[in-house]
């Protein structure tokens, strides 16, 4: 049996869909001290992908996959001599027959694993594959019976893009046909912006200058919404922009009359577009400075989009290091496959509303302390943590009071954060004692919580070297989540466009578990 700490299975509810009613029975198995030729014929003859490797009395002790013996056979292992305990995975997740399909999936993809036995009172009886559970993980076309899928939609397709994607088990993810870390190294925001608008990045300077045109063009605040803008920093003082933006993204799209996409043509839609994330950091930077009873800065034309977005907050221009170290933070966090905030924007967008609409709807997920508004939260732990050498206590007591701990694991992602690693980088080429404890630390909860929560892969996310970097560019920890808002309403917005061009509405189902249906109106007292 599994001696790694997880949760227990759910019980399925009435009429939900179970792992016994897609696993394989009778299990191909064998025994540890088998050799891999033998396991392999095993196999090949029963024509499976895996075999559960068992102990007395027939508990599962490990699974041996085709992925573990070309593992062997790349390290020059005589498959004739070489076991099957050597090369198996040990202490393997095993489930009951009785758990809903969403649960074996989301074990699955939390250990990275692709197969589960199934164990009922002790006894191998069965196994099932992701393979088998994505089969019936499908949204249901409309007018059919509806089909179980996980919790949260987990792996389930729901449409195709052309934007980008997350590989976590590679810690990859792309903008279009390029990697998003070498983007940030290489390329400028707006020539990302362009890429993802328009689907191919600016090939010339005049392409890139034109682009830049058409975005500076778009900056300023609206005329007539400075009052509101006033209103709605100093009577929100305390909350922070986020949802001061908001407020003012919607004024925005009401005051420029935006049409619903619906009734927009490509170049319509793109229009509207381009002014909700031109305008988005001349508004952060505004409500940011009234709050503090400080005047708006106007937009400068002559400086790049993060370089302006500096100068609007902080009345300085900055200088070249840290405004690329900003510039290269929103490139990472542009896009990032169908996360939360994401799908809500393509939620809103399927029904045909407007593009600010589908914004201001993504801006409340993005809100929410386990999607973007964690930045802050992590350096309130590195805070809380003090000094290094308090780091492992610290973990322990937080895990043992069954604290999440900020910054670190992620939906996705099952090995090193790509953005993670680029903006401890950055961090380290700022310098400062915040990065030198954050680096510090950051291997002693690593090291933590692989010992607390072995089977587990927790590495840094953005979040964690995002709050530094941050920071050390002069931005307040009520900044940090608008400051992901800026680069992340271009992500929307490409989104938005590309679910306007081949658009069909977003209507899932749900389960209806209350009380049973129809029972007597109870008289009114």
């Amino acid at each position: 049996m599994n001696t790694t700490e997880t949760e227990p299975a759910r019980v399925a509810a009435p009429g939900q869909r179970t792992v016994a009613d897609l696993m394989s029975s009778p299990v191909v198995s064998t025994h540890s001290e088998v050799s891999l030729a033998d396991a392999g014929r095993a196999m090949m003859a029963a024509g499976v992908g895996s075999v559960v490797v068992t102990g007395p009395p027939g508990v599962p002790v490990g699974i041996l996959t085709e992925r573990d013996m070309v593992r062997a056979i790349e390290s020059s292992a005589d498959p004739d001599q070489a076991t099957v305990g050597a090369w198996m995975t040990a202490a393997p997740e095993v489930v009951p027959p009785d758990t809903p399909i969403d649960d074996a999936l989301d074990r699955l993809a939390q250990h990275g694993y692709r197969h589960l036995p199934v164990v009922d009172d002790g006894a191998l009886v069965g196994i099932v594959s992701m393979r088998d559970l994505m089969r019936v993980a499908q949204v249901r076309p409309a007018g059919e019976a509806a089909v179980d899928v996980p919790r949260g939609l987990k792996g389930v397709v729901v449409t195709e893009t052309s934007i980008g994607d997350v590989r976590g088990t590679e810690g990859f993810f792309h903008y279009r046909q390029y990697s998003a870390t070498e983007l940030a190294e290489e390329r400028s925001l707006e020539d990302i912006w362009a890429l993802l608008f328009d689907g191919a990045l600016p090939a010339s300077t005049d392409e890139s200058a034109s682009f830049i045109g058409e975005a500076v063009a778009r900056r300023d605040l609206p005329s007539g919404l400075e009052r509101l803008l006033d209103d709605v920093a100093i009577g929100a003082a305390g909350s922070g922009p986020l949802d001061g933006l908001r407020t003012m993204l919607s004024a925005v799209g009401a005051a420029e009359r935006m049409r619903p996409v619906y009734d927009l043509d490509p170049t319509q839609r793109r229009a509207d577009a381009l002014r909700l994330t031109a305008v988005t950091p001349t508004i952060v930077a505004a409500l940011h400075r009234r709050a503090r009873g400080e005047r708006p800065i106007t937009p400068r034309p002559d400086l790049g989009h993060a370089a302006n977005y500096l100068w609007m907050c902080n009345g300085v221009e900055a200088s070249p290091e840290i405004a690329r170290a900003i510039e290269q933070y929103l490139i990472l966090t542009v896009d990032h496959g169908f996360n939360a905030s994401t799908f809500t924007a393509r939620v809103i967008a399927s029904t045909g509303a407007d593009m600010a609409a589908s914004v201001v709807g993504a801006l409340g997920a993005l809100s929410g302390p386990l999607h973007g508004g964690a930045p802050s939260r992590a350096l309130d732990t590195l805070d809380a943590i003090g000094t290094p050498d308090r780091a492992p206590q610290w973990i322990r007591d937080a895990v043992e009071r069954g604290e999440r701990i900020m910054g670190f694991g992620h939906a996705v992602y099952r090995t090193d954060d790509p953005r993670s690693l680029l903006l401890r980088r950055i961090g380290q080429q700022l310098g400062g004692d915040r990065i030198d404890f954050a680096v510090a630390v950051e291997r002693q909860i690593v090291d933590t919580l692989a010992e607390l929560k072995p089977g587990r892969q927790l590495y840094p996310n953005v979040e964690f070297y995002a709050g530094v970097v941050m920071e050390r560019c002069g931005l307040p920890p009520e900044l940090f989540t608008p400051t992901f808002a800026v680069s992340r309403v271009i992500g929307w917005c490409a989104n938005v466009l590309e679910q306007a061009d081949d658009n069909r509405i977003i209507r899932p189902s749900a389960r209806y578990v209350g009380p049973e249906p129809p029972q007597p109106v109870p008289a009114a007292p």
